[in-house]
């Protein structure tokens, strides 16, 4: 990536222009921007440590590491607030999250009336369905048990 050039800007500041142009500081709102946000974290972490992070790059860090810490609050949240969830009922709570239906849960286990018929309580996912559940919604299969 070519480092853009900024004339005008002081050079306490330079290096932070050029850190939001990489990750923009903006709300953390997906797991994959939360782990761009932690990989950006590891570059900086180091060069941190060792005290060599001009002012703009300190406060690069410091917005970053709030964003990361709203994020991981807020998912402490949910995930508390989820706890006592049964396997349906958070299946229900994931797919609401996706805004699925019954037939986008079928595409994903094997029909639309199965679907139903596991949101209903009548049949109980089978362990090839946990596995691609689990994988699909990017959780652990235990919270399907």
């Amino acid at each position: 990536m070519a480092v853009l050039e900024f004339p005008r800007i002081k050079a306490s500041l330079r290096k932070y222009v050029v850190l939001v142009s990489r990750f923009p500081l903006q709300p953390l709102d997906s797991r994959a921007a939360y782990n761009g946000a932690m990989a950006m974290l590891d570059t900086l972490l180091p060069r941190a440590e060792a005290g060599r992070l001009d002012a703009g790059e300190k406060n690069y860090m410091k917005v970053l590491l709030g964003l990361v810490r709203t994020y991981e609050e807020s998912r402490s949240t949910v995930l508390a607030e989820t706890k006592e969830l049964g396997p349906v009922e958070m299946l229900k709570f994931l797919m609401e999250g996706k805004k699925m239906n019954t037939v986008d849960l079928g595409k994903l286990i094997g029909g639309s009336g199965q679907a139903s018929m596991v949101l209903h309580g009548k049949r109980e996912l089978s362990k090839k369905n946990i596995r691609t559940l689990a994988e699909y919604f990017g959780v652990s299969p235990a919270l399907f048990l």
